[in-house]
């Protein structure tokens, strides 16, 4: 896919006086139905959650100014983010262009969107929200692995820009800082942002029988198209944080050159050479294709 999750989408009609694209959040402006959204969402997520959360995102929330009344202040969030992993979130008003990500995960700063969906879009939500980018990743940001892996993926999609192959590395993003799941001692958990924060693919991606579960690769996944207007078809399951770390350190420039030229894969596709957890029957996505065609 072209585009990322993260920019491309936000044009210059959104763009704010400030070079970096943040914004005051503006706490004080929120009104009582925003809190109330805030609120239905946090309540439903939060009885969602236990058994299918990973540890270390129900420990995050349980040491985060995070709680089911009102949507979070930034500036308390990043007072216990910077004491724990120097990490801070500041305010944007919507997805960002790419380098502008990108340079603020790079400096450690994760940029939110400040506005919060409407009553009527509780379920799905194209551009992300204060409720999907604090509830989703913020816990994640209090443990150390995740905190330096992002900032070395912001770092890396530096690089990847002027490489030309960002489509690349945002496929890595995607289906782990996003969508990612990870084996624990009592089974597979989530640790993605865009699973967590959400009702339906919380379920989906754990219980369903349709989505694969495949073991994590590095360069399986970055020929790895992925969809951005529904449930994913797979996904990708990593050992631990740990591991997450060590891709952090990986040099991706060989990796590049290596998968350069070769055809992608499509979101459905189970290989041979894949370390299957759990072989999908696709029935979700295939009965949406047959609606389509109809």
């Amino acid at each position: 896919m072209a585009k990322t999750k993260h920019g491309l989408a936000a044009g210059d009609a959104a763009r704010p006086e400030r070079a970096d694209w943040t914004i005051d959040q503006g706490w004080d402006a929120y009104t009582g139905a925003e809190h109330g959204v805030w609120k239905t969402l946090f309540e439903r997520q939060s009885k969602l959650l236990p058994g299918r959360a990973c540890d270390e995102f129900v420990e995050g929330m349980r040491n985060l100014p995070i709680g089911a009344d009102e949507i979070p202040d930034f500036r308390r969030l990043s007072d216990v983010l910077m004491k724990k992993t120097g990490w801070q979130v500041v305010a944007v008003p919507g997805l960002v262009p790419d380098e502008v990500f990108f340079e603020h995960l790079a400096h450690r700063r994760f940029p939110a969107g400040h506005f919060i969906r409407k009553p009527n879009e509780l379920d799905y939500l194209e551009e992300p929200d204060v409720f999907h980018d604090v509830f989703g990743h913020v816990p994640m940001l209090m443990n150390p692995a995740i905190a330096d892996y992002i900032q070395a993926y912001g770092e890396g999609g530096l690089r990847a820009q002027k490489l030309g192959v960002l489509d690349k590395l945002a496929r890595v993003y995607w289906y782990t800082v996003e969508f990612g799941l990870l084996k624990q001692a009592d089974g597979l958990r989530i640790y993605g942002a865009g699973i967590a924060s959400s009702f339906t693919e919380t379920v989906f991606s754990l219980d369903d029988a349709s989505p694969n579960r495949i073991g994590f690769d590095l360069e399986r996944v970055m020929r790895t198209n992925y969809r951005i207007d529904d449930f994913q078809e797979s996904y990708f399951v990593i050992d631990n944080l740990d591991q997450l770390l060590e891709l952090a350190k990986i040099d991706f420039a060989p990796l590049y050159q290596r998968i350069a030229g070769q055809p992608d894969y499509q979101p459905g596709t189970v290989l041979a050479s894949d370390a299957v957890l759990a072989r999908g029957t696709g029935r979700y996505h295939d009965a949406k294709r047959a609606e389509a065609k109809a």
